[in-house]
């Protein structure tokens, strides 16, 4: 199984921690780590430093390079220019389509927080396992709500289709953005909606051929590209053609018209956090509601729940 960890971002989230320089992903936020060193930690759990690499901007690789020196030099593929998650995709499953087609592939984003590790590692492997030997599948990885957020997505999912060694898969009924507060309650009161992290685990081959089907300027213009794959010309081709495609979404590219009937979820309690925001932040960081988190010399006199 492979791991491909998504590490770009404009900074843009977390100002003025994260800048267009140093994303959020990059700070060393939790006990001396940056979240991405954390997620290749938790992924090092069960899976060798030879079967994760990384996606990322260029302009980051001395950033990369330094915070991950036990990934392999070649196991990092690096975009010319920010193009939005689509293109990226397509890129990495169309490189992973002629390496190794219908091997198991996990797709992870570098600026989370989980704190049930091993769990975590172990739901991976799992669905590792049933897309091996349904390669033509994808199971979307969800998240059982802790409380009704306007700031995340949804995955809409139906009844217990089928499990794997105790791993229940339920049937998968669409996405929902980000719903306002009302709709939020009401999904935590269905319980039959969950948090889309953006995780899933899939075969190279079936994600490309989708870019085929629902993306096809994105999809020649890789195989544009990739026709030098392995060759001395392939840097130079890739950073000449790469910026010629649309900037889309991979959620608007691909998994809003994907067939339902393709795909699972998983939904289980990971311990997630996404840390887009100071609130998500402290959330994440807290063992209670009303405790402070603190960083740094801070004198404090009459305060809670404060970062």
């Amino acid at each position: 199984m492979k791991i491909v960890i998504f590490a770009g971002g404009a900074g843009t989230r977390l100002w003025p921690l994260s800048r267009k320089n140093s994303p959020k992903q990059f700070e060393k936020i939790i006990d001396d780590y940056s979240t991405l060193q954390l997620t290749v930690k938790r992924c090092l759990l069960g899976f060798s430093p030879e079967d994760i690499y990384i996606s990322t901007n260029k302009k980051y690789k001395k950033i990369v390079y330094s915070q991950l020196p036990q990934i392999p030099k070649n196991n990092f593929i690096f975009e010319p220019e920010k193009k939005d998650v689509g293109p990226a995709i397509a890129l990495v499953c169309g490189i992973f389509s002629r390496l190794f087609p219908n091997e198991p592939l996990a797709i992870l984003w570098s600026d989370h927080l989980v704190k049930r590790d091993r769990l975590f590692v172990e739901i991976l492997k799992k669905c590792g396992k049933f897309i091996k030997k349904n390669p033509e599948r994808i199971i979307f990885i969800g998240h059982k709500p802790r409380f009704a957020s306007i700031n995340l997505g949804y995955i809409h999912f139906g009844k217990e289709k089928q499990k794997i060694n105790g791993l229940k898969l339920y049937e998968f009924k669409g996405f929902k953005y980000r719903p306002d507060k009302e709709t939020a309650e009401e999904y935590l009161q269905l319980k039959t909606y969950a948090w889309n992290l953006g995780y899933f685990v899939t075969a190279p081959n079936f994600i490309y051929q989708q870019f085929a089907q629902l993306a096809p300027n994105i999809y020649k213009n890789t195989e544009k590209m990739l026709a030098y794959f392995g060759k001395k010309d392939f840097s130079s081709v890739l950073e000449k053609e790469y910026g010629k495609v649309e900037s889309i979404n991979f959620d608007n590219a691909i998994l809003e018209n994907l067939n339902k009937d393709k795909a699972l979820v998983v939904i289980e309690d990971i311990g997630w956090s996404d840390i887009g925001a100071w609130e998500s932040l402290k959330e994440a960081l807290e063992n209670h509601p009303y405790e402070n988190i603190i960083r740094g010399k801070v004198y404090l006199d009459h305060v809670r729940d404060s970062l």
